[in-house]
């Protein structure tokens, strides 16, 4: 069995996370500048140092070591669902972020 049927509800849970990740880190999922700006660094190599700051217990990079792992699980299951041939859609936060990693991740491919 190829688990799809789990799709629809990580997409759900994903999109919950986003939104109280939003709240947290005061992110407007509508503001496209700021939206593409957190992809880019979630998809960046930086991305490590925020990673280890958040090991050692600095607030500030918790939430965005946090939400770089949202990034990671969001573009898994975008890319799982693409090879099951499922469509999954999630409400704004899922889209608006998810349609910023994927450019973001093209502009990166090309490179």
């Amino acid at each position: 069995m190829s688990g799809f049927e789990h799709y629809p509800q990580e997409t759900k849970a994903l999109e919950l996370e986003l939104e109280r990740m939003g709240i947290a880190m005061d992110i407007d999922w509508s503001d496209q500048a700021q939206v593409r700006a957190l992809a880019r660094e979630a998809l960046s190599p930086e991305a490590a140092y925020t990673v280890a700051a958040a090991a050692k217990g600095e607030r500030p990079a918790l939430a965005k070591a946090e939400l770089f792992g949202l990034a990671a699980l969001m573009l898994k299951t975008i890319d799982e669902c693409a090879n099951e041939g499922v469509i999954t859609r999630g409400g704004p936060a899922w889209q608006s972020f998810g349609a910023a990693l994927r450019a973001e991740f093209e502009i990166q491919r090309q490179k």
